[in-house]
């Protein structure tokens, strides 16, 4: 029998050659008891036995001498309608019993992402609130197709990384009232004593398509004291939707939109969680969380993953420029006027 899959609490950062980066940290994680969302991971002969059962290296071949564009819309039409392999499918099915059969979050894990040498945050896909076996599968071969996104080829060439392929990480779906991401440093001056974290309502999503600009905190890592913050409007969120998969977006209440997102034991909590990992990874690391719905008390980390550059101290340090650089972790641009 051919094992495509691991739990993700069997994985350490020496598996990301065959898990991908994603999975192996969060494997990690998991081995220091940082709270993580449960699940498992699909490793990269997955997706190779995939195309090659289903006669697609071929076709991916002759895609990739066009344009970035053409290629990435002839390969993501093909890998949609091929069937997944019986073996890997009865294997998925299995692990997602196991599992429980919950709503999942289904997020690439591309090698070589997630590590010092080079960054493909934004590249590929996640999909969130995924129900049922069935969606689950179109997940995955969603999260293969986006490998050959416009921008992941482009970035493969620049770097000659000829070789494609990927590993897929499947979660329990955390029903985040507030999620956003952090750095375990100012990622404007370097400065290691501060933790810069933002924050919005819902899910992520309104984040990554700029529609919001977050709260926007810098904290000390030694006393957790507010040193700067910036609170702003946000007046929509990404929620489950309640008629199948995925999220749709909705409007903030009004009361709530101009309110701070976190209050300062949530600050201390995502502080405490920051110096953990970078403790136990002995570098910078750039985090993305989530704070689940009706549980004050806890905090998700669903990525975690060094920080590859950080901006050197302009003449005038402002605001803007800590947050576009927050904001780019989740391929987003720069923030809303």
């Amino acid at each position: 029998m051919t094992d495509y899959t691991r739990q993700l609490s069997e994985l350490r950062r020496e598996d990301a050659a065959e898990f991908g980066g994603k999975s192996a940290n969060l494997g990690d994680l998991l081995a220091v008891e940082v709270p993580v969302p449960a699940g498992f991971a699909l490793d990269a002969s997955a997706y190779r036995d995939f195309v090659r059962q289903t006669g697609l290296d071929g076709t991916i071949s002759a895609a990739l001498a066009g344009t970035p564009d053409h290629a990435s819309k002839t390969i993501g039409e093909a890998m949609r309608f091929a069937p997944l392999p019986d073996a890997l499918r009865d294997e998925l099915a299995r692990r997602y019993v196991e599992l429980g059969e919950p709503p999942v979050a289904v997020r690439s894990s591309a090698l070589g992402e997630d590590s010092h040498e080079a960054s493909y945050a934004g590249q590929q896909e996640s999909f969130l609130w995924i129900h049922g076996f069935e969606q689950l599968c179109d997940a995955v071969r969603d999260c293969w197709a986006s490998l050959y996104t416009p921008r992941a080829i482009v970035y493969r060439r620049q770097l000659d990384h000829a070789g494609e392929a990927m590993g897929v990480t499947v979660q329990h779906m955390v029903d985040a009232e507030v999620s956003g991401v952090l750095f375990t440093c100012n990622p404007v001056s370097g400065d290691p004593s501060m933790v810069a974290i933002n924050a919005s309502w819902g899910l992520g999503l309104a984040v990554v398509g700029g529609e919001v600009t977050p709260d926007d905190y810098l904290v000390s890592k030694v006393t957790r004291e507010v040193v700067r913050e910036h609170v702003h409007a946000k007046d929509v969120q990404y929620v489950p939707d309640a008629g199948g998969s995925g999220a749709v977006r909705v409007a903030v209440e009004p009361d709530r939109r101009e309110m701070r997102a976190l209050e300062q034991a949530d600050l201390e909590r995502l502080v405490d969680v920051a110096r953990r990992i970078e403790r136990y990874f002995g570098s910078h690391q750039d985090i993305e969380w989530a704070l689940p719905r009706g549980e004050e008390s806890r905090v998700f980390v669903v990525q975690t993953r060094p920080v590859t550059a950080v901006a050197k101290k302009p003449t005038k340090p402002n605001a803007d420029s800590a947050m576009s650089l927050i904001m780019s972790t989740f391929g987003a641009g720069p923030p809303k006027a």
